[in-house]
């Protein structure tokens, strides 16, 4: 048998999955770690903990698959976007704490950037929005504020990284420091139609250039394990965002394919091929996960709060005691009964972009019971997907292509049954859930297996991918349009002062 080990490192938890040759799950290990909320808006890790952690993971899921070291192929890594890293080149040892994609810290030099007439510029170069979301600022903050960095990263004695190049740099014991296109992508400072570290970008935040790690592609040569981690060396041969390494492990590899992620919050990207496209309806473009080639990417749109919703209602109203019980709940009515829940607790994303608007439930009556509500949160997760397909369908219609025909799903969110169909009732197409969830380590461990020469190619991936369940639409297009105008009708009162 052959084997591949993914590394997941993700927001709230580093996870380890061994796959066989075939995609299929072996054995899996999760830790969770601490969150840090030095003060509202700031969020941030202990870069020990997500190395500590993952190398934990990586022990334990070899272990429960009583397997070596030696008998596994490759290595590929996933990761949380975003999060940002600075260490010293000679020690290893962190500045400061990793700045956690959430964190707004940076929103006064976003807005400074805006302001001096930067977003054109931004988004042409990286297809991104200038937003703290991003990592080129949350590096910004760390020279300007950490005592000594800035003069430390002018002599060149610092290196910068997503997670991904701050668990390789550990891996490989200092020996490499590099990150793929996709993470780069992430950094509003790495030009995607060069595939290089931008030096206007980097003189516009004012970052020396010697900090940035060397950007491969998602499928190369990232360096070798040591073997005094998992008891012998082991080539690292794929790396890739998380968002991007589940289109990858979907296999949406051409144009019009795409892909939805259910999780704390959503997120949804489309293949657009070759063609870099600024999106007109408030997506963001980004670089794919892809072997080496003619860069490619994809249209990106964020929801924030997807399952975080019913989080809420478990443990906010304490509705329901589980999260698993909220399906039951809310097939015990026939529908939401007028009741429209926007869940804007930070805000609403793409296609929205309303930062500072908060959550509203309207169409109250006195027959409302939580059952209704409980749907109504359900159905919202739905919505919030619908529109962004619908973006991304007028996007890909303007470019000269055609609206997507299935939408692929995976994340925690995805194995509920009736938030699918709800799902497909209002987009009026298939949606497809593959037969293996986990597909943001998955495709981590496909582009490691592509670099090891463990599959020939993309065809043989496409031929591998297997649907689970497709959730077919039952509910008339114009009942489906009824019902997005309901709920477009929400969010208007919802935003509005």
């Amino acid at each position: 048998m052959t084997y591949l080990l993914a590394l997941d490192q993700g927001t709230s938890s580093s996870r380890s999955i061994v796959f066989d040759r075939a995609g299929r799950v072996v054995t899996m290990a999760q830790r969770e770690f601490r969150q840090i909320y030095p003060q509202p808006g700031w969020v941030e890790h202990d870069p020990g903990d997500l190395w500590q952690t993952q190398l934990a993971t990586a022990r334990d899921a070899l272990k429960q698959a009583h397997l070596r070291a030696d008998q596994i192929a490759a290595v590929g890594i996933t990761n949380q976007r975003e999060t940002t890293l600075v260490w010293n080149r000679k020690t290893g040892e962190p500045i400061y704490n990793a700045i956690v994609w959430q964190d707004r810290r940076a929103e006064g030099t976003c807005a400074a950037l805006r302001e001096a007439g930067h977003a054109d510029t931004v988004l042409q170069k990286t297809g991104l929005r200038i937003d703290a979301y991003f990592s080129g600022t949350k590096l910004k903050w760390l020279l300007d504020h950490v005592r000594g960095a800035r003069a430390a990263a002018e002599r060149g004695e610092l290196a910068f990284g997503t997670v991904d190049s701050w668990l390789i740099w550990q891996l490989t014991g200092g020996q490499r420091h590099v990150t793929d296109v996709s993470n780069a992508s992430r950094t509003m400072l790495f030009n995607v139609h060069t595939r290089q570290w931008d030096d206007e970008l980097l003189a516009l935040l004012d970052v020396p250039k010697s900090l940035m790690p060397e950007a491969l592609p998602s499928s190369a040569h990232f360096g070798e394990i040591q073997a005094e981690w998992l008891g012998a060396p082991l080539a690292i041969g794929g790396v890739a965002g998380d968002q991007q390494s589940a289109l990858f492990g979907q296999a949406c590899f051409t144009a019009g394919m795409a892909k939805n992620t259910y999780g704390t919050g959503c997120f949804m990207l489309m293949h657009t091929g070759e063609r870099f496209q600024v999106s007109q309806n408030g997506l963001i473009t980004t670089a794919t996960a892809q072997p080496s080639g003619p860069s490619q990417y994809a249209l990106e749109g964020s929801v924030f709060i997807g399952g975080a919703v019913v989080q809420w209602l478990r443990d906010g109203l304490r509705a329901i005691e589980s999260s698993s019980e909220v399906q039951s709940l809310a097939e015990s009515v026939p529908d939401a009964g007028g009741v429209v829940l926007v869940p804007a607790f930070t805000g609403l994303g793409a296609p929205y972009w309303q930062p500072d608007t908060r959550g509203s439930i309207t169409g109250l009556t006195r027959g409302t019971t939580i059952a209704h509500i409980a749907r109504a949160a359900l159905e919202s997760i739905a919505f919030q997907s619908a529109a962004l397909l619908d973006a991304m369908s007028r996007d890909a219609v303007a470019a000269g292509g055609v609206p997507v025909s299935e939408l692929r799903v995976d994340g925690g969110a995805c194995v509920n049954n009736l938030l699918m169909q709800i799902q497909a009732d209002l987009l009026g197409i298939p949606v497809v859930r593959p037969a293996v969830i986990e597909t943001t380590a998955l495709g981590a461990a496909y582009l490691a297996g592509l670099h090891s020469g463990v599959y020939d190619g993309l065809e043989e991936l496409s031929k591998q991918w297997r649907a689970e369940r497709t959730f077919h639409p039952t509910l008339s297009r114009e009942r489906a349009a009824e019902k997005m105008a309901h709920w477009e009708h929400a969010v208007r009162q919802t935003v509005a002062p």
